[in-house]
């Protein structure tokens, strides 16, 4: 008791720790939902060019997770820990490559590579911010339960922040009207696609002026918040050494460690699971901006349907973290995720109505609760399982870490390419006010159809997943006795 006592975290820590994890959603929401909205309607980046831009970007943020992962695995600790100067020194070049992402420069050739090197630039040092947070969570005390409490806190403060992303870029986004197109002339003409190309360079281009500056005033209101918690959490919270060291700790090179922890069952069987629930919500995120848009044709409501859904995910956060320690986490993921699909169906199966909407977007933010709660919660409990197996092997949270958010990266990216590629093929045509039948139909299959099958998928793959609440207490009481 004395020791749990001493290894119990003050709200306070667990408020600042919690209040790291918002820059990464804040960014994440805004270039998830609105990025490719920008490059298509607003930068006027051809369809498929921005399907290389989100897919190279995309992949490239997957790639830099196990680099990133190796080297913090490299480095040495310091008197302000292990992870912090990561944290530390990376925050001020990712908001300028940031507010840069979101500024369409005067040059009439490399529009393309100014996006992509900046997205690449911006989503490499975001890594090296979040990959050591993530990691932070074995260092912050060595009680599941305290680990279990400061990942409710985060959580809740990190779908705080997709609801901070979605109402500072949408609304502040939404207060101007972006100007299209009505042109349904041009639908089914074989020279189309060059027609409309003529007449987006002429149609007016001042008017995209106030847009183009209001994503920008959008762009420095979030790098304002990124510095913000950056500083709450660097000066709020301590990096335990201890924390996660036991008595028999001996170092293992970075590619031991790696080879033990991709041998590691439970850990493969959880990333399996939640690949593909995470690959079926960024498909739903990258897609519904201009599901709502043009599908569903509220062109001035999305940006408020969207807060709709991340305000509902907020304040069910807590239920889910009560539910997974009242029901077990195995359980709370068949229940949490499996809640999203038939509210996936209904908003492609009914008639387009605003009112149905809304409804459709709240419940469904229950769901993305789940999605946003489980695995960070779960994860731990991998990392002490392998423990049990490889007490000799310390230092590769970062790993563990790193390389769940690869994979769900790198998946992701080749989804959304895949999706952005497919709207093109389907003739999806810049700044138009309506899109043609086939690019509709698209839509609804990638904010619909794929992302339930997605689901169905990881469901069946969490069957195999073995720690129950059974084996998470025998594993606590082995890891104290170990300690």
């Amino acid at each position: 008791r004395r020791q749990e006592s001493r290894e119990r975290l003050s709200v306070c820590s667990k408020l600042c720790y919690a209040v790291g994890g918002a820059p990464y959603q804040i960014t994440g929401c805004a270039l998830g939902f609105f990025l490719q909205i920008y490059l298509l309607d607003v930068a006027q980046v051809d369809a498929f060019y921005a399907s290389i831009i989100l897919f190279a970007g995309r992949v490239w943020d997957a790639i830099t997770d196990p680099m990133v992962g190796f080297f913090i695995s490299k480095t040495s600790w310091t008197r302000f820990g292990r992870l912090m100067p990561w944290i530390m020194f990376s925050t001020p070049f990712a908001i300028i490559s940031y507010f840069l992402i979101w500024f369409v420069p005067d040059i009439s050739t490399g529009q393309v590579m100014w996006y992509l090197v900046f997205y690449c630039a911006f989503q490499t040092l975001m890594t090296c911010f979040h990959v050591p947070y993530s990691a932070l969570t074995m260092f912050i005390s060595r009680e599941q339960s305290e680990r279990d409490s400061a990942t409710a806190y985060r959580m809740t403060v990190e779908v705080l922040g997709t609801v901070l992303g979605t109402a500072i870029q949408g609304q502040i986004v939404g207060k101007v009207d972006t100007p299209c197109i009505g042109s349904p002339f041009f639908f089914g003409l074989p020279n189309s696609s060059v027609a409309m190309e003529e007449l987006n360079v002429t149609h007016d281009t001042e008017s995209l002026t106030d847009t183009r500056n209001a994503y920008m005033f959008a762009a420095g209101v979030i790098g304002g918040l990124y510095v913000l918690c950056a500083l709450i959490l660097l000066l709020g919270v301590r990096e335990k050494r201890e924390a996660s060291e036991l008595q028999s700790d001996e170092p293992v090179s970075f590619f031991q460690g790696l080879k033990l922890v991709m041998n590691h069952g439970p850990y493969i069987k959880l990333i399996a699971g939640f690949l593909f629930t995470s690959l079926a919500f960024m498909l739903l995120e990258g897609n519904f901006a201009l599901f709502c848009t043009y599908t569903l044709g509220f062109r001035n409501e999305f940006q408020n349907i969207l807060l709709a859904i991340m305000l509902s995910a907020t304040l069910t956060i807590p239920f889910w973290q009560w539910f997974l320690t009242r029901f077990g986490k195995k359980t709370a993921v068949y229940v949490g995720i499996s809640s999203a699909i038939p509210f996936l169906i209904a908003v492609v199966v009914l008639d387009s109505n605003l009112y149905v909407t809304y409804v459709v977007a709240v419940a469904a933010g229950i769901s993305v609760a789940a999605a946003f709660l489980l695995p960070w919660s779960m994860l731990p409990d991998v990392i002490d399982d392998f423990k049990l197996q490889h007490p000799s092997s310390h230092g590769h949270e970062a790993i563990f870490f790193s390389f769940y958010v690869f994979f769900t990266k790198f998946t992701a990216g080749v989804s959304l390419g895949i999706s952005t590629l497919s709207l093109d093929f389907a003739g999806y045509q810049t700044r138009l006010c309506s899109q043609p039948g086939q690019v509709n139909l698209t839509l609804k299959l990638l904010v619909s159809a794929v992302p339930v099958g997605l689901i169905l998928l990881s469901l069946l793959l969490f069957k195999l997943y073995p720690i129950d609440e059974e084996k998470r207490r025998k594993n606590k009481k082995a890891l104290q006795d170990l300690r």
